[in-house]
């Protein structure tokens, strides 16, 4: 959900993730990148020798709980290198979190994401300390944390906009203000949901005829769809560090602040599109922590001239003093509000986005070869195709149906068709 990084999505869609494959055999590269740039273009470049280092599993933490009256959430993962999949599942441990003389124990829900038995909030003045202890018996400790002052979320708009970029498309922007100056930092997440709409989907399916039933080698037959649905929903979250400090200005007020583009010809936007903005309100120390963060993870960081240590959160080891641990414990205020809007509001009477897919239509054989090969029925059995209708007038080379890949006529490929219970149609 985080800064310029990107990570895998769920099951765990932690914001540390995208930056732990900072494999330490990397970090002598940098300076002899940096020398090849000051070589004449003419110049002869020899290899070098790079000594690697030997890559440290670390435990990774993020964890931050609010205000809010919500079940909250905790992922443990650990470190990768960049030969590996992505990152790891913490699995199998004992995680609480104690303040204002309560204990709130949480539960694995999925492999490394930790939900708490009850909800509950943060309360003001009240200091918490998050508790691990893995399965190998390594316990982990945070700070004390207090909550933040809370800001209310004056606006969020969409815009039709010309990113920096040159690229046209639709701006999310925030505004908020602080009357106090106390709240000064700010990071923001995102919850989209968008509705989808297969452009070719029937009421019809195809199946591959029985052997005993068959009249022609590798026959289809058409038959109604009751598998297939064309209006379905999908919600993603954001994975960026998002965050912006007033501190600079003449006033604790955030005005006009992007937090999320998305590209004219992004199918997404193609017909209704929901936003929740989350605001949270930061210490000193998070936003740090977080700006860091987001430092070590730009394209650019591991092949500078000053390049990035250990990034230490204010979480530590309680059983070895000398183990890297990586995250940070956050207790902030959050407020959050909602936006709708159509493709046709910002784009009125302009073509919609591209779909996904292209949707080409094709009329495939039902069989080739000697000895012959099925074709349409095998695309039918492993459900890669869709009925679009029928070819009445085939060429030699072309079956009696008309089909088109799965995911333009079923958008269950997508989506899930149940409506959010939050969506509300125009």
């Amino acid at each position: 959900m985080w800064g310029l990084y990107r990570f895998r999505k769920q099951p765990n869609p932690g914001i540390l993730d995208g930056m732990i494959n900072m494999k330490k055999k990397i970090i002598k590269i940098g300076l002899y990148i940096l020398a090849m740039a000051f070589m004449p273009i003419s110049s002869c470049i020899e290899p070098i020798d790079v000594t690697f280092e030997d890559f440290e599993s670390a435990i990774v933490v993020e964890a931050t709980i609010t205000d809010k009256m919500e079940v909250q959430r905790v992922f443990l993962t650990r470190t990768f290198e960049f030969e590996d999949d992505g990152p790891s599942a913490e699995p199998n441990a004992t995680v609480s979190i104690n303040g204002g003389g309560n204990t709130f124990l949480f539960e694995e829900s999925s492999p490394g994401v930790y939900l708490s038995q009850q909800a509950f909030a943060a309360q003001p003045n009240t200091p918490y300390l998050l508790s691990i202890q893995t399965q190998d018996g390594r316990s982990y400790n945070s700070t004390e944390m207090t909550l933040t002052q809370a800001t209310q979320i004056d606006e969020i708009r969409a815009e039709r906009i010309t990113n920096d970029f040159g690229e046209e498309g639709v701006g999310i922007f925030v505004d908020s203000f602080d009357p106090t100056g106390n709240s000064v930092n700010y990071r923001y997440q995102y919850e989209e949901t968008y509705k989808i709409i297969a452009p070719f989907w029937t009421p019809n399916d195809l199946e591959k005829v029985p052997a005993n039933e068959a009249e022609v080698f590798c026959e289809v037959r058409l038959i109604p769809d009751t598998v297939s649905e064309e209006t379905c929903f999908t919600t993603d979250f954001s994975n960026a560090i998002i965050q912006t400090n007033t501190s600079d200005l003449n006033e604790d007020r955030v005005s006009n602040y992007m937090v999320r583009f998305i590209n004219r010809n992004n199918y997404i936007i193609s017909h209704r599109y929901s936003i929740l903005v989350r605001q949270f309100v930061q210490s000193n120390s998070a936003f740090e922590f977080y700006e860091t963060l987001n430092e070590f993870s730009g394209s650019d960081s591991f092949f500078s001239q000053t390049q990035p240590g250990f990034l230490e959160g204010n979480i530590s080891s309680t059983t070895n003093t000398e183990e890297k641990v990586l995250g940070y414990f956050d207790v902030a205020t959050v407020q959050e509000q909602r936006l709708f809007f159509n493709y046709a509001d910002l784009f009125p009477g302009e073509d919609l986005p591209p779909y996904i897919d292209p949707c080409a239509t094709s009329s495939p054989p039902l069989a080739v070869g000697v000895p012959p090969r099925c074709v349409l029925s095998t695309q039918v059995e492993e459900n890669l195709v869709r009925y679009v209708g029928n070819n009445d007038s085939p060429e030699q080379t072309e079956g009696p149906y008309t089909i088109v890949p799965t995911v333009c006529g079923d958008c269950l490929e997508l989506g899930k068709v149940a409506v959010p219970e939050f969506w509300i149609e125009d």
